[in-house]
């Protein structure tokens, strides 16, 4: 285990309001805010309080270690063609019904099973274990991925910094789910993220996800804010939040608010709780795309589909980005397109 320093709060000065003794800990990580009692642990299942102390219980402990392509992150703006070196670990501070992680996003420490993937190494690995994975595999970007990194945010910050002075870079795909402190520090060592927008609506999140929509709008708009790179995923599951009304509300506010930001709709397979749902019609994935590019979102993709999507200038149509057999980026220069000169957003070789 793992001792954490920061984002929490010890709850021994409110005993008497709260009706707690003096080693409950508030943990501060993300906006369920736990209140965490002696030999507990928070709704992620992964940070736990010993004798008055927080504790990760997963530091240092992958579950799953891959190379991947950086557009199954999915980023498609950010050095395409890229290989990525993704890390995840066990637990998720969400509670979404048809998670397709749920192996690991639910699991117990004691049921981690590493899967490695053209990789070699044991179970428990440093921050230096990774750097040194990574730079021995010729890899220049980390991912913190598969399950919610938020809830192994010591471990990730700890990476991260390593990997800044080694110059790799670090992104991370997550809920958004996370407290504005605790956003702020890790954001001085991110270069992209992909933030999943679940829905929008507040009774959605909860219902299907036992969270808040309000503290993932905000993650979104700190992030745009701070320059770093920044691509949405929104899951469309049929008779949920495949509502065209309300796509259309969440398209308005991510061009109003994330200006150039890409959209990548992607199509819902049953999983864990919802393996009676049917997988998303291809119609619906379709129409979503429309609309968002009605409201203004200059590039939009769709995911699960298939095949990986091209991209194209919006002003001229040329060419930029070809995915098909391989990544191939034929249409950019400097980030400008070599047709009509347009700067293209995004993060370029």
């Amino acid at each position: 285990m793992h001792e954490i320093k920061e984002f929490f709060n010890r709850e021994n000065d409110n005993k008497k309001k709260n009706k707690i003794n003096d080693r409950t800990i508030r943990c501060q990580l993300c906006p369920h805010n736990c209140l965490i009692a002696e030999n507990k642990k928070g709704l992620c299942g992964t940070r736990i309080n010993v004798e008055g102390k927080l504790y990760s219980i997963t530091y240092g402990m992958p579950s799953a270690i891959n190379i991947d392509p950086i557009e199954k992150k999915p980023l498609y703006h950010f050095y395409p063609g890229s290989k990525i070196l993704s890390i995840g670990t066990i637990g998720c501070n969400l509670f979404c019904k048809g998670c397709q992680n749920y192996d690991i996003s639910r699991a117990n420490v004691a049921e981690i099973n590493t899967n490695i993937n053209k990789t070699d190494i044991n179970l428990h690995m440093t921050p230096e274990d990774i750097i040194k994975l990574a730079i021995n595999n010729n890899i220049q970007m980390i991912a913190y991925t598969y399950n919610e990194p938020t809830v192994f945010y010591e471990y990730m910050i700890d990476i991260a910094k390593l990997a800044k002075k080694n110059k790799i870079k670090n992104v991370i795909v997550s809920n958004g789910f996370i407290n504005d402190k605790p956003l702020k520090k890790l954001l001085k060592y991110l270069d992209a993220a992909n933030i999943d927008l679940k829905g929008f609506n507040e009774q959605f999140y909860k219902e299907y996800a036992n969270a808040k929509l309000a503290p993932v709008l905000k993650t979104l708009k700190t992030i745009k804010k701070t320059g770093t790179w920044l691509e949405v995923t929104n899951l469309i599951i049929p008779g949920l939040n495949d509502d065209e009304v309300e796509i259309e509300k969440m398209c308005r506010w991510i061009r109003k608010n994330l200006k150039d930001t890409p959209l990548h709709f992607s199509r819902f397979f049953p999983y864990y709780k919802m393996q009676n749902k049917e997988i998303t019609p291809d119609k619906k994935l379709r129409n979503a795309k429309e609309i968002a590019i009605k409201q203004g979102i200059k590039y939009v993709y769709l995911g699960n589909i298939g095949i990986l999507e091209n991209t194209y200038c919006i002003y001229c149509n040329n060419l930029l980005i070809e995915r098909e057999h391989k990544i191939r980026t034929i249409g950019i220069y400097k980030g400008r397109c070599i047709k009509c000169r347009k700067k293209i957003p995004g993060v370029f070789n």
